[in-house]
Protein backbone atom coordinates (compact mmCIF):
# COMPACT_ATOMS: atom_id res chain seq x y z
CA UNK A 1 0.00 0.00 0.00
CA UNK A 2 1.15 3.21 -0.87
CA UNK A 3 1.75 5.24 2.32
CA UNK A 4 1.26 9.20 2.26
CA UNK A 5 5.08 10.03 2.76
CA UNK A 6 5.39 8.72 -1.05
CA UNK A 7 2.33 10.39 -2.36
CA UNK A 8 3.03 13.56 -0.97
CA UNK A 9 6.85 13.32 -2.29
CA UNK A 10 5.89 12.25 -5.60
CA UNK A 11 3.27 15.01 -6.02
CA UNK A 12 5.74 18.02 -4.86
CA UNK A 13 8.28 16.90 -7.96
CA UNK A 14 5.16 17.03 -10.30
CA UNK A 15 3.88 20.15 -11.60
CA UNK A 16 -0.03 18.85 -11.95
CA UNK A 17 -1.76 16.10 -11.11
CA UNK A 18 -1.51 14.89 -14.74
CA UNK A 19 2.68 14.51 -14.15
CA UNK A 20 2.12 11.83 -11.46
CA UNK A 21 2.05 8.12 -12.11
CA UNK A 22 2.57 8.10 -15.72
CA UNK A 23 3.13 5.42 -18.25
CA UNK A 24 6.60 5.36 -20.19
CA UNK A 25 7.47 2.33 -21.84
CA UNK A 26 7.07 -0.47 -19.83
CA UNK A 27 6.99 1.09 -16.71
CA UNK A 28 5.02 3.35 -14.32
CA UNK A 29 6.76 6.42 -13.71
CA UNK A 30 6.10 8.21 -10.46
CA UNK A 31 6.19 12.02 -12.02
CA UNK A 32 7.66 13.50 -15.01
CA UNK A 33 8.60 17.24 -14.68
CA UNK A 34 10.30 19.17 -17.68
CA UNK A 35 10.90 15.80 -19.29
CA UNK A 36 12.66 14.34 -16.65
CA UNK A 37 11.54 11.47 -14.99
CA UNK A 38 11.13 11.45 -11.39
CA UNK A 39 11.03 7.76 -9.37
CA UNK A 40 10.48 8.33 -5.29
CA UNK A 41 11.77 5.21 -3.48
CA UNK A 42 11.34 5.04 0.43
CA UNK A 43 12.31 1.40 0.04
CA UNK A 44 15.67 -0.24 -0.57
CA UNK A 45 17.26 1.32 -4.22
CA UNK A 46 18.21 -2.17 -4.92
CA UNK A 47 13.86 -2.48 -6.02
CA UNK A 48 14.64 0.07 -8.27
CA UNK A 49 18.23 -0.70 -9.95
CA UNK A 50 17.01 -2.30 -13.14
CA UNK A 51 14.00 -0.09 -13.70
CA UNK A 52 16.37 3.24 -13.26
CA UNK A 53 19.23 1.45 -15.63
CA UNK A 54 16.99 0.64 -18.49
CA UNK A 55 14.80 4.19 -18.10
CA UNK A 56 18.33 6.11 -18.36
CA UNK A 57 19.71 4.75 -21.79
CA UNK A 58 17.14 6.79 -23.09
CA UNK A 59 15.82 9.32 -20.36
CA UNK A 60 17.09 11.52 -17.82
CA UNK A 61 16.00 10.42 -14.25
CA UNK A 62 16.06 12.23 -11.12
CA UNK A 63 15.83 9.20 -8.00
CA UNK A 64 14.62 10.67 -4.49
CA UNK A 65 15.26 9.05 -1.80
CA UNK A 66 13.94 10.35 1.06
CA UNK A 67 15.61 9.63 4.98
CA UNK A 68 13.24 9.70 7.70
CA UNK A 69 15.94 12.50 10.08
CA UNK A 70 13.01 12.42 12.63
CA UNK A 71 9.60 10.57 13.66
CA UNK A 72 6.60 10.57 15.61
CA UNK A 73 5.02 7.81 16.74
CA UNK A 74 1.32 8.07 16.20
CA UNK A 75 -1.03 5.27 17.90
CA UNK A 76 -4.75 4.55 17.44
CA UNK A 77 -6.92 1.79 18.22
CA UNK A 78 -8.64 1.62 15.24
CA UNK A 79 -8.05 3.75 11.74
CA UNK A 80 -11.03 6.03 12.17
CA UNK A 81 -10.50 6.08 15.62
CA UNK A 82 -8.58 9.00 18.23
CA UNK A 83 -5.18 9.65 18.65
CA UNK A 84 -3.66 7.82 21.98
CA UNK A 85 -0.56 9.32 22.07
CA UNK A 86 2.00 11.19 20.41
CA UNK A 87 5.15 10.68 21.15
CA UNK A 88 8.69 11.17 19.47
CA UNK A 89 11.05 8.24 18.33
CA UNK A 90 14.44 8.66 20.50
CA UNK A 91 16.21 7.69 16.90
CA UNK A 92 17.51 9.96 14.75
CA UNK A 93 18.40 9.38 10.85
CA UNK A 94 21.65 10.89 9.20
CA UNK A 95 22.50 11.26 5.51
CA UNK A 96 25.48 8.67 5.92
CA UNK A 97 22.17 5.91 5.92
CA UNK A 98 22.97 6.88 2.24
CA UNK A 99 25.94 4.51 2.07
CA UNK A 100 23.79 1.56 3.06
CA UNK A 101 21.78 1.66 -0.30
CA UNK A 102 24.68 2.94 -2.38
CA UNK A 103 26.10 -0.60 -2.11
CA UNK A 104 23.65 -1.98 -4.10
CA UNK A 105 23.46 0.56 -6.12
CA UNK A 106 26.87 1.65 -8.13
CA UNK A 107 26.46 0.19 -11.34
CA UNK A 108 23.85 2.87 -11.48
CA UNK A 109 25.06 5.77 -9.83
CA UNK A 110 26.72 7.53 -10.80
CA UNK A 111 25.49 8.65 -14.48
CA UNK A 112 25.55 11.55 -16.89
CA UNK A 113 21.53 11.42 -17.14
CA UNK A 114 20.63 10.53 -13.29
CA UNK A 115 20.67 12.97 -10.37
CA UNK A 116 19.93 11.58 -7.30
CA UNK A 117 18.41 13.50 -4.71
CA UNK A 118 18.23 12.57 -0.57
CA UNK A 119 15.12 14.78 1.35
CA UNK A 120 15.91 14.38 4.82
CA UNK A 121 12.50 14.21 5.86
CA UNK A 122 10.31 14.55 9.74
CA UNK A 123 7.13 12.00 9.35
CA UNK A 124 4.68 10.76 11.82
CA UNK A 125 4.35 6.94 11.58
CA UNK A 126 0.67 6.04 12.54
CA UNK A 127 0.34 2.81 14.64
CA UNK A 128 -2.20 -0.06 14.96
CA UNK A 129 -2.20 -2.97 17.26
CA UNK A 130 -0.94 -5.86 15.64
CA UNK A 131 -2.88 -8.36 13.65
CA UNK A 132 -4.19 -11.39 15.26
CA UNK A 133 -2.29 -14.04 13.32
CA UNK A 134 -1.96 -17.75 14.24
CA UNK A 135 1.50 -17.60 12.02
CA UNK A 136 3.24 -15.73 13.75
CA UNK A 137 5.51 -16.89 16.46
CA UNK A 138 6.59 -13.54 17.46
CA UNK A 139 4.06 -11.52 18.47
CA UNK A 140 4.05 -8.40 17.13
CA UNK A 141 3.80 -5.11 19.46
CA UNK A 142 2.32 -2.60 16.17
CA UNK A 143 1.77 -2.57 12.55
CA UNK A 144 2.16 0.44 10.86
CA UNK A 145 -0.89 2.20 8.89
CA UNK A 146 0.67 5.33 7.12
CA UNK A 147 3.85 6.83 6.82
CA UNK A 148 2.95 10.89 6.57
CA UNK A 149 5.44 13.60 5.47
CA UNK A 150 5.84 16.63 7.97
CA UNK A 151 8.48 18.57 7.02
CA UNK A 152 11.50 18.23 4.58
CA UNK A 153 14.69 19.61 6.82
CA UNK A 154 17.29 19.82 4.17
CA UNK A 155 18.13 18.15 0.99
CA UNK A 156 21.09 16.82 -0.53
CA UNK A 157 21.73 16.52 -4.51
CA UNK A 158 24.42 14.08 -5.68
CA UNK A 159 25.23 14.37 -9.70
CA UNK A 160 28.93 13.16 -9.63
CA UNK A 161 30.48 10.32 -7.65
CA UNK A 162 33.20 13.65 -6.11
CA UNK A 163 30.06 14.74 -3.72
CA UNK A 164 29.95 11.76 -1.71
CA UNK A 165 33.37 13.10 -0.26
CA UNK A 166 31.60 16.46 0.81
CA UNK A 167 29.72 14.00 3.60
CA UNK A 168 33.03 12.94 4.71
CA UNK A 169 35.34 15.29 7.30
CA UNK A 170 37.99 15.02 4.53
CA UNK A 171 40.64 17.27 6.55
CA UNK A 172 40.87 14.45 9.13
CA UNK A 173 42.18 12.22 6.40
CA UNK A 174 45.15 11.79 4.88
CA UNK A 175 45.92 11.70 1.31
CA UNK A 176 45.71 7.69 1.59
CA UNK A 177 43.71 6.37 4.42
CA UNK A 178 42.08 2.81 5.08
CA UNK A 179 38.98 1.97 6.93
CA UNK A 180 39.96 1.93 10.43
CA UNK A 181 40.96 5.94 10.13
CA UNK A 182 38.00 6.56 8.01
CA UNK A 183 35.58 5.01 10.86
CA UNK A 184 37.93 7.00 13.49
CA UNK A 185 37.04 10.18 11.56
CA UNK A 186 33.44 9.90 10.68
CA UNK A 187 33.15 8.34 14.52
CA UNK A 188 31.34 5.40 13.42
CA UNK A 189 31.83 1.22 13.52
CA UNK A 190 34.15 -0.16 11.58
CA UNK A 191 31.88 -2.24 9.34
CA UNK A 192 30.15 1.24 8.84
CA UNK A 193 33.55 2.56 7.56
CA UNK A 194 34.43 -0.69 5.31
CA UNK A 195 30.95 0.01 3.37
CA UNK A 196 31.80 3.63 3.10
CA UNK A 197 34.78 3.13 1.59
CA UNK A 198 33.67 0.15 -0.25
CA UNK A 199 30.72 3.06 -2.33
CA UNK A 200 33.54 5.84 -2.71
CA UNK A 201 35.59 2.91 -4.64
CA UNK A 202 33.09 1.10 -6.85
CA UNK A 203 31.75 4.92 -7.60
CA UNK A 204 35.14 6.49 -8.68
CA UNK A 205 35.26 8.64 -5.78
CA UNK A 206 38.78 7.43 -4.46
CA UNK A 207 41.11 5.72 -5.99
CA UNK A 208 42.77 2.23 -4.47
CA UNK A 209 46.30 3.33 -3.33
CA UNK A 210 47.59 -0.29 -2.30
CA UNK A 211 48.30 -2.14 0.69
CA UNK A 212 50.11 -1.38 4.10
CA UNK A 213 49.98 -4.67 5.76
CA UNK A 214 46.83 -6.26 5.52
CA UNK A 215 44.56 -3.33 5.11
CA UNK A 216 43.87 -1.88 2.03
CA UNK A 217 44.45 1.86 1.36
CA UNK A 218 42.91 4.26 -0.77
CA UNK A 219 43.75 7.67 -1.98
CA UNK A 220 41.77 11.24 -2.40
CA UNK A 221 41.54 13.03 -5.80
CA UNK A 222 43.62 15.97 -5.59
CA UNK A 223 40.89 18.57 -5.29
CA UNK A 224 39.75 16.52 -2.24
CA UNK A 225 43.71 16.49 -0.97
CA UNK A 226 44.04 20.37 -1.13
CA UNK A 227 40.79 20.50 1.54
CA UNK A 228 42.37 18.40 3.11
CA UNK A 229 45.54 19.65 3.79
Amino acid sequence: METSLHRQLKESYAKDAADVEVTIGAYRIDAVRDGELIEVQHGSLTAIRSKVAQLLKQHRVRVVKPIIARKRIVRQLTVDGPVKSRRYSPMRGGILELFDELVYFTKVFPHSRLVLEVPMVEVEEWRLPPQASRRRRRKAKYRVHDVRLTKVLQTYRFIDSSELLDLLPVAKLSTTFDTARLSEALGVDRWVGQRIAYVLRETGAVEPAGRRGNARQYGLPINAQRRAA
